[in-house]
């Protein structure tokens, strides 16, 4: 089983001195960082991302050696992650992003005069930043939480995850050497390390922290944002914790493609082993021979599966536990891979009567490994019901063909409420980085239905509005000067713009 006890203990905990020390640093560091321009910080990210490539080899085998991920898994994600530095870095760069609004003044309106009012987004202060289990690089010590914070001027403070600690020292040595090549303060990035949840508990409730990152479970993530809620500064907390993603089937679907959909929702439950926030675990088919044959399709699919090393063996205890928790709840398991021992992930089918599902919620909780449960329905309105009143989720997907889309209006419209990313014929594994991108959702996917820990508008997570009110123009960020000198696109009266303020105007 992958782990770093077999690999030695090279990391060691952090002490409490060393721990105060890198929050001294950071909150020494913020007023300077966040004054920093966005050229600046493009391009330390761009350092970050051109260390991390020449580390690649060292990093990737010691990934290895420390998740059994395998290695082409490990590469496609070391290029994730450089790739989501350089989006950072070019957006950053470009400035727009601090959503500059300028309201011009009027000293002769009536009854009062108006007053120039401009404001823009800037930066929270040191975040926390919790390495995730199941992604030990794009979600970790450089993952996108790390670059859009530090994209947004925030000095960053990462908990190594546990599961990877070797991998987090050696991805946290590229982002160290690249803050010294920028002849940034040591207190800009930080990376820290323990072997439970004691020093996670400590930042949050650290008054020198300004913000959470956070990827895992829900009761992992809802104890952070506890925390964060009962200090006497409460501090926003966004993390990322639970999804059951459903599947929907529509019946002019199954009819044309029902193999293909079970092939390909086989294909997305059991990637990574399951180990996925975005792997499908409930799949809504209908009754009836066409729903027959998908269940036996996907149940063979399923049986000639190979049993898999998982990430670690809390995850697998927790996905035998879920598993049981299944069959305990009423679920039939149709189908179940290649056994192994404890410590593998082995794929399941599970099926039920989506009006148990109904009547039972908690076979709706997430089972994080390489299963899903069918719910077979009879009537449309079965899982139009269940789209109402189902808990916030990362995604949900359609499969239908035009006639089924021509009928579907109240389901699509329910989904919209409950998830961030709504899908059309695909699955829900793979998360495009990119501008479009929503990786969030309603809790319990997230802490903060209105934000992404995907995609460029990430970085909103981390800021927060500041208005200037009858400054001069001298005392202004460059953001907001009359002249634009970043030459960023700006809302000025009601408009966007890149030109600059004509000084007479006002």
């Amino acid at each position: 089983m992958p782990g770093s006890a077999s690999l030695g203990p090279e990391h060691p905990v952090s002490t409490p001195a060393q721990v105060d020390a890198a929050l001294a640093r950071a909150a020494e560091a913020a007023i300077s960082f966040a004054r920093q321009g966005g050229r600046v910080r493009g391009a330390l990210l761009r350092r970050i991302a051109a260390n991390i490539e020449s580390g690649a080899e060292a990093i990737v085998e010691r990934a290895g050696l420390e998740t059994a991920l395998p290695e082409a898994r490990l590469r496609g994600e070391l290029a994730r992650t450089c790739g989501q530095l350089r989006l950072f870095a070019e957006m950053a760069e470009e400035g727009s992003w601090v959503d500059a609004r300028i309201d011009l003044p009027d000293p002769h309106r009536a009854p009062m005069p108006k007053p120039d009012l401009r404001s823009m987004r800037r930066p929270l202060g040191p975040i926390a930043i919790f390495g995730a289990s199941n992604f030990p690089l794009a979600f970790s010590v450089a993952g996108g939480d790390t670059a859009s914070a530090l994209a947004a001027g925030n000095p960053v403070v990462v908990k190594a995850h546990p599961a990877h600690p070797g991998t987090s020292a050696l991805v946290g040595a590229a982002v160290g050497k690249a803050v010294d090549d920028a002849g940034l303060g040591a207190g800009t990035f930080a990376v820290l390390f323990d072997e439970g949840i004691e020093l996670g508990l400590a930042l949050v409730r650290d008054p020198r922290i300004k913000g959470v990152g956070f990827t895992g479970s829900r009761r992992a993530g809802r104890a952070l944002m506890d925390e964060a809620a009962a200090r006497r500064e409460p501090v926003p907390v966004f993390a990322e914790m639970s999804s059951v993603n459903p599947v929907f089937v529509l019946a002019a679907a199954l009819a044309a493609r029902g193999p293909q959909i079970a092939a390909g929702l086989h294909a997305s439950f059991t990637a990574g082993v399951g180990q996925f926030c975005t792997s499908p675990g409930i799949v809504f088919v209908e009754s009836g021979a066409a729903g027959d044959a998908f269940v036996s399709r996907l149940a063979a699919l399923a049986a000639a599966t190979p049993a898999a090393p998982m990430l670690t063996p809390g995850i697998a205890s927790a996905y035998r536990a879920g598993a049981e928790h299944l069959r305990a709840a009423g679920a039939r398991e149709v189908a179940h891979g290649a056994s192994g021992d404890g410590e593998l992930g082995v794929a399941a089918v599970f099926e039920v009567d989506a009006e148990e599902l109904l009547a039972s919620p908690s076979l709706a909780e997430e089972v994080f490994g390489p299963s899903t449960l069918v719910a077979r329905y009879a009537a449309a309105a079965v899982p139009l019901a269940f789209a109402r009143t189902m808990e916030g989720n990362l995604t949900a997907t359609l499969h239908a063909e035009e006639s089924d889309l021509a009928a579907a209006g109240e389901l699509i419209a329910a989904l919209e409420g409950r998830v961030g990313r709504l899908i059309l014929n695909g699955f829900p594994t793979g998360v495009e980085v990119c501008h479009a991108m929503v990786h969030g959702g309603p809790y319990p996917a997230t802490s903060d239905g209105a934000s992404t820990s995907v995609g460029t508008h990430a970085i909103e997570r981390f800021t927060r509005l500041l208005c200037y009110q009858d400054f001069p123009d001298t005392a202004l960020p460059k953001e907001l000067q009359d002249a634009n000198p970043l030459a960023i696109l700006r809302m000025v009266d009601g408009r966007w713009v890149r030109e600059a303020i004509a000084t007479t105007t006002h």
